[in-house]
């Protein structure tokens, strides 16, 4: 829709999620996984869209590969590998295996979810689209306020003190 040819996309979608993901690696050492995971930036696109996206895409349509680049690499430094440093740090040894696996297929799944969808929902409304995206991302915000202990220079035993609501050593 933007008149960029998909080969322009896909080369700068790589130049922006390498680096991104290696900022992501050095980032979660330094400032923890929460603060990486508590990102919001799919409402940015929501109200671009909103806004009239028609317009948009006619007067500077590299806004909305901008756009999309900005989600990549947003993606890229918290939700597309922290699940999985947290999973190994907050469960024992012997149900790493287990739930790293649940957690695979999870997320796979809920890709082919939103690849599916999204052309069923683009013709629906695309500022709805990215609005409900917006929403799913919200909701996963208040999970990981509500339940996602920060792991940083804990032990596990530190880590399993802070899930139990029992415990006396938050």
């Amino acid at each position: 829709m933007t008149g960029f040819l998909g080969s322009i996309g896909t080369i700068a979608m790589v130049i922006v999620q390498i680096p991104m993901t290696a900022l992501g690696v050095i980032l979660m050492d330094k400032s923890g996984r929460r603060p990486l995971l508590l990102e919001r930036r799919l409402l940015a696109c929501g109200i671009v869209i909103l806004l009239d996206l028609q317009t948009w895409i006619k007067t500077t349509p590299i806004l909305a590969l901008v756009g999309v680049l900005v989600y990549t690499g947003s993606f890229s430094l918290g939700m597309g590998g922290i699940p999985w440093v947290i999973v190994s740090e907050i469960f024992p040894i012997n149900m790493k295996g287990s739930v790293g696996s649940l957690l695979t297929l999870v997320s796979w799944l809920s890709s082919w979810i939103v690849s599916y969808a999204f052309n069923f929902l683009m013709d629906w409304s695309s500022a709805g689209t990215f609005f409900t995206f917006s929403s799913i991302c919200g909701l996963t915000v208040l999970f990981v306020e509500k339940f996602v202990p920060e792991t940083k220079g804990r032990t596990f035993e530190e880590i399993q003190a802070s899930l139990n609501p029992f415990s006396t050593k938050k």
